[in-house]
């Protein structure tokens, strides 16, 4: 089964294909079981019947921001508490997601990650029969 997998870094380069965002940082986190994407004007609306979440990728401080408006169905809702304690509902959504060359179906949390260092961490979930956490290493889709 190990030999199928491959050595991913604490840090790597991630794309959205489908949402054309490229070249993206990512913590990878063994910690974290969902993955999450940084976002703001996060909000729940109502299409056609049916529950979707309306969303800007990034923010404007971030080079690759592009003010486009997303409006994705919601996949699923969940509270998390955050490491500072807050408790807060995340909107959960599915696309595929780019790292290391290999395209993966993503449940990604949608959240405010201005505080943090990298606008995308990817959890465990994802990481679970694809690859190997090396933490001294950090992009190894640039070797």
């Amino acid at each position: 089964m190990t030999d199928d997998l491959s050595i991913i870094g604490r840090v790597e380069v991630v794309d959205f294909p489908e949402w054309d965002l490229y070249d993206i940082n990512a913590k990878i986190d063994t910690g974290a079981y969902t993955s999450s994407l940084h976002c703001h004007h996060i909000e729940r609306i109502h299409k056609d019947g049916k529950k979707y979440v309306r969303f800007n990728l990034l923010d404007p401080s971030h080079e690759t921001y592009n003010e486009k408006l997303f409006e994705l169905p919601i996949h699923k809702s969940k509270t998390v508490k955050s490491s500072n304690g807050v408790s807060e509902e995340r909107f959960i959504v599915k696309t595929n997601l780019v790292v290391l060359g290999k395209t993966l179906e993503a449940e990604l949390s949608l959240t405010d990650r201005s505080e943090m260092r990298y606008p995308v961490l990817i959890g465990r979930k994802l990481i679970k029969g694809h690859f190997i956490v090396d933490v001294t290493k950090k992009f190894q889709n640039r070797n």
